[in-house]
């Protein structure tokens, strides 16, 4: 299991403020030296337990008005690798998740608008083989977003 101190915390909490933050900033707010945050981010880099440090986008602000959660349902269940890696190659496409319930997939789709949702889901989705159904729920805007708690 991974540990994560409190100088770790503390450095997650300061780049959750601007992912941006030089490092030199970061260990002058804490207090700490330049290396001791650029090793500590590395390792947690390393572990898995930061994926990366990425710009969030406001997809409604770059013309993508329409999202929708969608549950896939499979032919076999056995076929979800390859299916995932074909959901991949669809760029709207922007989460999935393995789920237990009636859908074995559950995914995040973008779009611009009605029409370009229907052929994500029409022309994109539904044409891969082994899946049998997909059922989606249109996402009206996101009440909040973000990380747990540390």
């Amino acid at each position: 299991m991974d540990i994560v101190d409190e100088f770790d915390i503390s450095i997650i909490k300061e780049l959750e403020k601007d992912g941006r933050m030089a490092y030199s900033a970061i260990a002058s707010n804490l207090k700490i030296s330049n290396t001791m945050v650029h090793q500590r981010i590395n390792r947690l880099m390393e572990q898995g337990i930061l994926t990366g440090i990425k710009p969030v986008i406001n997809e409604k602000k770059v013309g993508y008005d329409w999202g929708s959660f969608t549950g896939i349902t499979l032919n076999k269940d056995q076929d979800s690798n390859r299916i995932i890696e074909e959901l991949k190659k669809i760029p709207e496409i922007t989460e999935c998740y393995y789920i237990t319930g009636s859908f074995t997939l559950y995914i995040k789709i973008i779009a611009k608008d009605h029409e370009h949702m229907r052929k994500v889901l029409y022309e994109k989705i539904d044409t891969i083989a082994g899946i049998a159904k997909t059922d989606s729920i249109i996402e009206l805007g996101c009440a909040f977003k973000r990380n747990v708690t540390l």
